[in-house]
């Protein structure tokens, strides 16, 4: 089995319209998917019973904030943003996760001894789809 370090992975962001366009300075990245339940068990049932439903996935980025960086000046709460996730970067072969969201949530943090940093989240709307790069 291959692993891979994160030190290569790339986020791209694209707001409609606009040049797909990676994000600057990343720290982290996560990429997020979960699927409801649903219960279907009934009288007589010796044990609980499930179906799948829905899924759902949420995308948040970690970085030092760099006011001159496009991509993180447009990361604000309800904008609509096209992602593509790269984790080990975007060589042929390496795969990529992409999909719509939604900017949920933006946070600019800062102390006297640290960097500025700054986090965004994003709610997928719709499906992540995965691929290799070409």
């Amino acid at each position: 089995m291959a692993t891979v370090t994160g030190q290569s992975g790339v986020v791209k962001l694209q707001l409609s319209g606009t040049t797909e366009v990676a994000v600057g300075e990343i720290r982290s990245f996560t990429l997020e998917t979960s699927a409801d339940t649903i219960e279907d068990s009934a009288m007589g049932d010796s044990a609980r019973t499930y179906k799948s439903g829905l899924e759902s996935s949420t995308v948040s980025i970690d970085c030092y904030w760099d006011q001159t960086d496009a991509q993180q000046l447009v990361l604000d709460a309800r904008a609509s943003i096209d992602f593509e996730i790269s984790p080990s970067g975007t060589a042929s072969g390496s795969k990529k996760y992409s999909g719509t969201g939604i900017v949920t949530s933006k946070s600019i943090n800062a102390s006297f001894d640290g960097m500025v940093e700054a986090s965004f989240s994003l709610q997928v709307s719709g499906a992540v789809t995965e691929a290799a790069h070409s």
